[in-house]
């Protein structure tokens, strides 16, 4: 069906001039559906493009979600581990607290006995970067991922290294615990380690230990801890009781009334072991005491810096 034709005529009554213009109905009909309908069709390209929007959102809030959590998860982790380390720390530091006394004798003992304490020489420490360098690599990794990650090496160093100094602090305190530094009796000493006149000959003799006065039955201590060696009679030293310490120290207890120890028990510093008499080669009461240093006689004096608990 042809298109309608409609003619405006415009007149200018000035001039007298008459202009006619003739349009056709479908193209202007068509005109204006198509100004009417492009609101609608913005709004429907928006709509759609806010869909869109709306499910890439939804997609990066599930990612992120997922990723928060990872971190949640990486960051609950680290946390622990750095609490086992607190306690790890505040642990070894109550081990390493030590009796100044003690730390003094230990500083007197021989250096070999020392070295076999530590177990001779020593692994040379690892290399620590500063602080500076740690913030400068975190400041340079890419990602979150790559952060935790060298929060996870830096921590098992550390937890490695604190391994380490544990069993040095461990070795440290097991010598300690076998160091004779404990007076045996309370008393004063009546001969000292050294060349001296002999008490019943009096021939010039070397005396090998501390006579130390005491009363009759006064209980007699174990100056550090260790294993009972030897207990019986022998000749000069009368009842004697020698105690092995481990590390190459021993302890020698001689003129004892009486032993209440036997060969292969344990005991500890402090423990009593016999008590104070005159047997054997002896001109009164008193205790006859020697460390041994590797087989080597060494002087008690430099190492006897605790008193000894008082008698039960």
């Amino acid at each position: 069906m042809p298109s309608r034709l409609y003619t405006i005529v415009v007149a200018d009554r000035t001039s007298g001039v008459v202009r006619r213009i003739t349009i056709s109905a479908r193209p202007v009909i068509a005109a204006v559906c198509a100004v009417a309908s492009l609101p609608v069709l913005i709004g429907v390209g928006a709509a759609w493009k806010a869909r869109g929007d709306v499910a890439a959102l939804y997609v990066s809030h599930q990612a992120l979600e997922t990723e928060n959590a990872s971190y949640r998860s990486a960051t609950e982790s680290l946390v622990g581990e750095i609490d086992s380390l607190q306690t790890a720390i505040k642990d070894l530091g109550t081990k390493a607290s030590m009796d100044p006394a003690l730390a003094r004798a230990m500083d007197r003992l021989p250096a070999l006995v020392k070295a076999r304490a530590m177990g001779g020489g020593t692994s040379a420490p690892r290399a620590v970067g500063s602080a500076d360098d740690y913030t400068r690599t975190l400041s340079a990794l890419a990602t979150p991922e790559d952060t935790f990650g060298l929060l996870r090496t830096l921590l098992g160093g550390l937890e490695s290294r604190l391994v380490d100094v544990k069993k040095s602090v461990d070795r440290r305190n097991a010598l300690a615990t076998a160091t004779p530094s404990l007076w045996p009796i309370k008393g004063w000493i009546t001969s000292t380690m050294g060349y001296r006149q002999d008490p019943i000959t009096g021939d010039s003799d070397f005396h090998p230990g501390l006579d130390i006065a005491g009363d009759r039955g006064e209980l007699v201590h174990a100056t550090a801890a260790g294993s009972v060696k030897e207990a019986g009679y022998q000749n000069g030293y009368g009842n004697l009781v020698m105690l092995d310490h481990g590390f190459g120290l021993q302890t020698r207890y001689g003129h004892l009334l009486s032993y209440s120890v036997k060969p292969g028990d344990r005991v500890k510093r402090g423990d009593v072991i016999g008590r104070v008499g005159a047997t054997g080669r002896a001109t009164g009461y008193h205790l006859h005491y020697e460390i041994l240093a590797n087989g080597r006689l060494l002087n008690p004096l430099q190492l006897l810096t605790q008193q000894r608990p008082r008698d039960q």
